[in-house]
């Protein structure tokens, strides 16, 4: 798999991403219920479609396998406990976690260009949520940070997965998030049809479809990249508010968006753009003697 197609499925699965808030909202049920059962839709698809021939473990399958529960269980508590910008915009403080980590963890340095996109993209946040953002529902916010948290180390796990099949720590996450949900998916009424079609479409699409994609990819770009491109998830959740309840954002969330969506496309032509300098350059000197 060529770079630009592995940075075409992180863009394919932010956006499938970023259909979860909308689809949550549709489905009636316990926050934890709804992510209990859309792990355990997601699980059953990727078994299907990759169909793993085991599941011997190590270190670094079961802590990506952890990491994945710890992230996708916290991010749909926080949103009960906190605002929905809160929540999203916390999550994303996940690319920090990985460069500062992911030397260490996996030798791979962050170069300047990544430093300067990472701090683009914190503004461009800032700016898109400057009007949401509150102090309110402490401990959504601290869960959210630990949603964060999860997020930077799946990736780093799966990244260190790179030469194996890191599916299989999505696929044991995915059961993990499940059997934990499992008093709240059982302990009283279920969700009404309509909702049971919303945890199909999260467990098919918003899980299993696009975190095949995330998995895919990540072979092919560093930990930073695999956070930092996805970044785009949290400005197109309100396309779809938008679309579906007519909704129109702010002019600071306009101008956050334009700053990320300059930063992450800048930084995903930044090898194409040094490739196209680099014989203009030699031209310049001109033949040696």
């Amino acid at each position: 798999m060529q770079r630009s197609h592995a940075i075409g499925l992180l863009l394919a699965a932010a956006l499938i991403w970023s259909t979860g808030g909308f689809l949550i909202k549709w489905v009636q049920w316990h926050p934890l219920a709804i992510s209990g059962m859309r792990s355990a839709i997601g699980a059953l698809f990727l078994l299907i479609v990759f169909r793993p021939r085991s599941f011997r473990l190590n270190r670094y399958l079961f802590g990506g396998a952890v990491a994945y529960a710890v992230c996708v269980t916290c991010f749909v508590a926080a949103n009960k406990l906190t605002s929905a910008a809160n929540a999203i915009l916390l999550q994303y403080t996940a690319p920090a976690h990985v460069a500062l980590f992911g030397y260490w963890f996996l030798g791979e340095r962050p170069r300047r260009v990544d430093w300067l996109t990472l701090g683009a993209v914190f503004i461009g946040m800032l700016l898109f949520f400057l009007d949401d953002l509150t102090l309110a529902g402490f401990w959504g916010n601290v869960v959210a940070l630990v949603s964060g948290a999860g997020f930077a180390w799946m990736a780093l796990f799966l990244r260190k997965q790179k030469d194996a099949d890191p599916i299989r720590s999505v696929i044991l996450g995915n059961l993990l998030a499940a059997a934990v949900a499992l008093p709240f998916m059982f302990g009283g009424p279920g969700p009404s049809p309509r909702g049971w079609l919303g945890l199909l479409l999260l467990g098919l699409f918003q899980v299993g479809t696009a975190y095949a994609f995330f998995t895919l990819a990540i072979r092919h770009v560093t930990a930073l990249e695999s956070m930092l491109i996805p970044a785009i998830e949290p400005i197109l959740n309100p396309v779809w508010v938008l679309l579906f309840i007519g909704e129109k954002p702010g002019p600071m969330a306009i101008a956050g968006g334009v700053v990320i969506i300059l930063a992450i496309t800048l930084r995903g032509l930044e090898p194409w753009l040094v490739k196209r300098a680099q014989p203009s350059s030699l031209e310049r000197l001109g033949p040696s003697t």
